[in-house]
């Protein structure tokens, strides 16, 4: 097949270099002229995908991947299409169509008769079918289940690790209509590989969820959930706290029992989806008062580790603090809605003077970031955001002035800090 992806993001670039990898020729489209340019010359535009540099030149050595900036004739040229093209949400939940209405404004003016048009970006329910096939339609003059197939298939995959998440979970897949549905599942038949999941209810591999609308949904329930998963944990914790109990061990008693599966409390829920995808529900259903509340209990969580700190520290006016790490998550280079930001300002509305450290990141790089980067100012308290594998060996002689650690993920060696006032949460 013909192929081509628009958008050569962290999960557009893979996907297009898994294709190419199963024979296909790919075609990558981009608006990032030096992104286009770093593909072609079989270098990786970002870092940190696992294999993906190696991949990437084999693919582009072996003639199956290109890239360009002309979306309109790279669609022209394929058979499949698949869109990758980032969609923003706002704190209210609104989402902005503005970069994916122009991307399938363009996809249109090259489609042609017997495409398929897979949309692999998160969408709120609906979309597909009253937003995308109504363009798709204008731009081209074809209509959507009769001159082209049109289906949802959201990704499913975590950044750093996309080829083997590809493998683990089953790639789901729904249309505008049955013929739709049956052109998306055997597409994908064709350019994926699954492992072996004896533990699921039917073989991995593609899976036929019959409409757009519950494809749509599958993504935003499955994210949405471990928001309010992490939500619960998060009010255990607190609870915990004011009661004198380790969450820690409660939990692990809880999921010792297979009906029960409590995730983990945290300082802070970041990164590109749990934060997100649950306003995107809220879009759809602003009824539902359990996303609702678990989204509000999250995002409380990096003030309240900063409440922690004041309990154990005292008065923080004028008091250094540094926090440990600015990603969103442990070993991932990335501050998508990371807890660094309001843990920060939490800091600053109690008078402190708040630092910012992280392994990943230069102090130029975490400046570009608006947050304050630690130059060897004197520190006397720290909370830990990201669980970098890094602090697990973290001591107090690395942190010789401070008094009291919050450790916001339960990161550190709790033997390694005896003499040091360290806090947990749900401790």
């Amino acid at each position: 097949m013909n192929i081509c992806v628009v958008a050569l993001g962290k999960i557009g670039l893979p996907l297009a270099v898994q294709f190419a990898s199963k024979g296909h020729r790919v075609i990558g489209a981009d608006v990032n002229e030096k992104v286009v340019e770093l593909v072609n010359a079989g270098v990786e535009p970002f870092p940190g995908e696992h294999d993906l540099d190696v991949k990437l030149k084999q693919a582009v050595d072996a003639g199956l991947l290109s890239a360009t900036t002309d979306t309109a004739s790279a669609v022209a040229e394929s058979e499949a299409v698949v869109v990758v093209v980032p969609l923003f949400v706002d704190a209210e939940g609104t989402p902005d169509f503005g970069w994916m209405d122009s991307a399938t404004k363009a996809i249109a003016q090259g489609l042609k008769p017997g495409t398929l048009v897979s949309y692999e970006t998160t969408l709120p329910v609906g979309t597909t079918r009253t937003r995308w096939a109504p363009m798709l339609a204008e731009g081209s003059g074809l209509t959507a289940g009769e001159d082209f197939h049109l289906v949802f298939s959201p990704e499913r995959v975590l950044t750093g690790r996309v080829f083997a998440d590809l493998r683990r979970y089953p790639k789901l897949v729904g249309g505008v209509d049955e013929a739709s549905t049956a052109r998306g599942v055997e597409f994908y038949e064709q350019v994926l590989d699954f492992d072996e999941r004896p533990d699921l209810p039917q073989a991995n591999g593609v899976w036929d969820l019959g409409t757009a609308e519950a494809s749509e949904l599958a993504k935003l329930a499955e994210t949405t959930y471990r928001d309010v998963n992490i939500g619960l944990a998060n009010q255990f914790a607190r609870f915990a706290d004011q009661n004198g109990i380790d969450v820690k061990k409660v939990i692990e008693a809880c999921n010792s029992q297979p009906y029960s599966h409590i995730h983990q409390p945290g300082i802070a829920v970041g990164g590109h989806c749990i934060p997100i995808y649950p306003r995107m529900y809220l879009w759809n259903d602003p009824a539902a008062t359990v996303v609702r509340s678990a989204r509000e209990a999250n995002a409380a969580m990096p003030e309240y580790a900063v409440d922690l700190l004041a309990a154990a520290y005292g008065d923080l006016t004028g008091v250094g603090v540094l926090v440990l790490g600015a990603a969103y998550r442990g070993g991932v280079k990335e501050t998508a809605f990371s807890g660094v930001f309001p843990t920060v300002e939490a800091l600053r509305a109690r008078g402190a003077v708040p630092f910012v450290s992280d392994p990943m990141y230069t102090a130029e790089e975490l400046a570009a970031h608006g947050l304050p980067p630690h130059a060897g100012e004197k520190v006397t308290a720290a909370i830990l955001q990201a669980d970098h594998a890094e602090y697990r060996t973290l001591t107090p002689a690395d942190l010789p002035d401070v008094t009291v650690l919050v450790d916001g993920r339960r990161t550190t060696d709790p033997e390694a800090w005896k003499g040091v006032r360290r806090v947990v949460i749900g401790g």
